[in-house]
């Protein structure tokens, strides 16, 4: 699991270099009493990797003032058998659980995965119904929506998402079919496209106006493999795309998740991850604007812990969140970092 010195290999996940991670200085914590909703995180044990409940526990326990958070699928605990549309309904299953040992007030303040986004391929049409109902049962009144990714690029470098079956999964009659009926249900579209992709972002929402759109990552900017060297078009072409995103009042924009992706930086080859400063010059380009086109009530923070756990630890992550957003009004912050999220996620 040694991390210094080991160039990063992109688009994939490792397990997190704890040596390595506590090699950062302690930061003290910025306004620690703004409250905030993770709403993007996962929870998993993989045969590298466990980031279960007390995983996650001690990373919400470094200072800043979480008051819940949202689960992201990851295909966790899928089912071991059954029909293969419903196997993901065990992803929810295991979740619940999980909230409800959170909710039993054992475990601290913090209401864990008070929201939860599984998956369901939207492509099954019509007939993804009654994967939708099964999943909303099992949520035990938690699942709000599905995140079925669409993140796709032709060069074997960047690493696709898995359920991501060519450049144009949103442009799909029969994922358009699924999203009526996860739409009819009052749930919740999790969108994750690389940059390129945003075209097709735009056309979804602008054909569906009463889905709720939530886009993942920044709209997913990507700095590496055939995007290497070519910050400047990569960057013009991200901003054009999320100008005409944020013109879709039924899309909201989370603001993170860029670790694995835009490569801003080589954290395996760092001797100590970047301090929440640096961190925010990285990211704050890409950050900002989102937050001009947007608004502060469609735009939200994101951890997506542990993936970003690669190249930062959970307190500077958030520290570098509160740098970018320090000009923002009382008002805007609350939006950001937990406003939007309780509107768009419906939590209490």
């Amino acid at each position: 699991m040694g991390q210094a010195g080991s160039p990063t290999r992109y688009g994939r996940i490792r397990p997190p270099d704890e040596a390595w991670l506590a090699k950062a200085p302690r930061e003290p914590i910025l306004e620690p009493e703004l409250p905030i909703i993770d709403t993007h995180h996962h929870l998993w044990e993989r045969p590298d990797h466990r980031y279960l409940l007390h995983e996650l526990l001690a990373d919400l326990g470094t200072g800043h003032h979480v008051v819940a958070t949202v689960f992201l699928e990851c295909h966790a605990m899928y089912r071991a058998g059954g029909p293969i549309e419903m196997r993901p309904v065990g992803e929810t299953e295991f979740v619940a659980g999980i909230a409800a040992m959170s909710e039993s007030g054992q475990y601290g303040s913090t209401r864990v995965a008070a929201g939860i986004v599984g998956f369901a391929d939207l492509t099954l049409g019509d007939r993804v119904e009654p994967v939708l109902e099964a999943l909303i049962r099992a949520g035990g009144g938690r699942f709000r929506g599905v995140r079925h990714s669409a993140a796709w690029d032709a060069s074997e470098v960047i690493g696709n998402s898995a359920v991501a079956r060519g450049p144009h999964l949103l442009k799909q009659a029969e994922f358009r079919a699924g999203l009526a009926r996860l739409t009819a249900l009052g749930l919740s579209l999790d969108a994750w496209v690389f940059h390129p992709q945003l075209a097709d972002a735009i056309d979804l929402a602008r054909a569906f106006p009463a889905a709720n759109i939530i886009v993942g990552h920044v709209g997913g900017p990507l700095g590496y493999g055939p995007y290497a060297g070519k910050r400047d078009e990569v960057f013009a072409a991200w901003r054009a795309g999320i100008t005409e995103l944020a013109r879709c009042p039924n899309v909201v924009m989370k603001l993170g998740g860029m670790m694995m992706r835009l490569a801003a930086y080589d954290y395996g080859t760092r001797p100590a991850p970047p301090s929440s400063s640096e961190l925010a010059d990285y990211w704050r380009p890409y950050i900002e604007p989102c937050i001009e086109q947007f608004g502060a009530a469609r735009c939200m923070f994101e951890s997506n812990f542990p993936v970003e756990k690669m190249g930062i630890g959970y307190a500077a992550l958030w520290n570098a969140f509160k740098r970018i957003a320090a000009r923002a009004s009382a008002d805007e912050k609350l939006a950001l970092f937990s406003g939007t999220a309780r509107r768009a996620y419906r939590l209490a």
